[in-house]
């Protein structure tokens, strides 16, 4: 079957085709947003331009004519409202003039299927990381567990907030990562209660220290701080769970020292750790695409499909 993905959950507007379990395309545009965090309406804004060229790309890269196509999948949450809209009506009005199928697909799902997919892996403990959303999650059976999560917000939020703060003109963890290459650690504070964890009292004390500590240090700092969090609430679930895999998705799973932290941990219990490819870590359309086909039997008539801004992993069925 192939079946064509359409996120559009945050910054990104991806499309992306998959032909059972290979990849057709993959193509996205991104709005970026000076020194402020995402403008939903701005990024809506966004993604209805872009959205026409985007598909193009996407199917032309497939080489597939729409014909073939059978079946669309869409981003229907967890996201920012206005941003879902728009790939709602996009991928409606494509499953209407095609007449196939319509699949709703959660956006967390999509990263930890697409993970699994990329990384061989059958039955992981997975830590997914993004803007949003932390959670230490086990699948079980047509659904998932979470184990762990933020009490507050997302890591890859964190480090976002802090990266503008430091007055970072396009601020993602990818600026705190490069920045703290040679920096050198001080105390910063750390919660982990369980396999739950917060960040805003790391993160305000950090923001205090801007000017006080050297740019280095501090994302050093907060880092090492933020992903020993991580790595700790990871460490317990894999103790009670016993899994002899660990993957970890979403946007911030690309950094590189949080993988390093927990492919030793892994190392320790004798468990294999993997993440995915960068493009699948982003959010992206082809995992759309990919869980849309796991999930087909969940499809919807296009006039009866909806967003779903707060859809917790823990609600859905595939």
């Amino acid at each position: 079957m192939i079946s064509v993905g359409i996120e559009s959950t945050a910054h990104t507007l991806g499309v992306g085709v998959f032909r059972d379990r290979r990849m057709l395309s993959n193509e996205l545009s991104a709005y970026k947003a000076r020194k402020t965090g995402i403008h939903p309406r701005v990024a809506a804004d966004h993604h209805s331009e872009a959205f026409g060229e985007v598909l193009g790309a996407a199917l032309e890269k497939a080489r597939i004519p729409p014909s073939e196509i059978d079946m669309v999948a869409y981003s229907r949450g967890p996201g920012l409202g206005p941003c879902l809209k728009v790939g709602l009506a996009g991928a409606s009005a494509l499953a209407a003039q095609l007449r196939v199928p319509l699949v709703p697909v959660n956006h967390c799902a999509a990263h930890v299927e697409i993970g699994a997919l990329c990384c061989g892996m059958g039955d992981p403990l997975i830590l997914y990381v993004s803007g949003g959303n932390t959670q230490i999650v086990v699948r079980e059976g047509h659904g998932y567990h979470v184990m762990g999560e933020t009490l507050d917000i997302g890591v890859g939020n964190m480090l976002d907030v802090f990266a503008r703060a430091l007055g970072e003109e396009f601020a993602h963890g990818a600026i705190i990562e490069r920045n703290a290459e040679g920096g050198s650690y001080f105390p910063l504070p750390y919660t982990v209660k369980g396999m739950n964890m917060t960040f805003t009292g790391l993160l305000t004390d950090a923001k205090k220290k801007i000017g006080r500590q050297s740019k280095r240090d501090l994302c050093f700092s907060l880092q090492e701080t933020a992903f020993s969090m991580l790595t700790e609430a990871c460490e317990r679930a894999l103790a009670l769970t016993r899994k002899r895999e660990v993957l970890a998705c979403g946007g911030v799973a690309q950094n590189r020292r949080l993988c390093g932290m927990l492919g030793l941990m892994a190392k320790e219990h004798k468990a294999r750790f993997a993440s995915a490819p960068g493009q699948f870590n982003a959010d992206n359309g082809a995992m759309i695409a990919y869980t849309g086909l796991l999930a087909r039997r969940q499809a919807v008539d296009w006039r009866r499909a909806d967003v779903n801004p707060k859809w917790r992993l823990d609600e859905v069925r595939i």
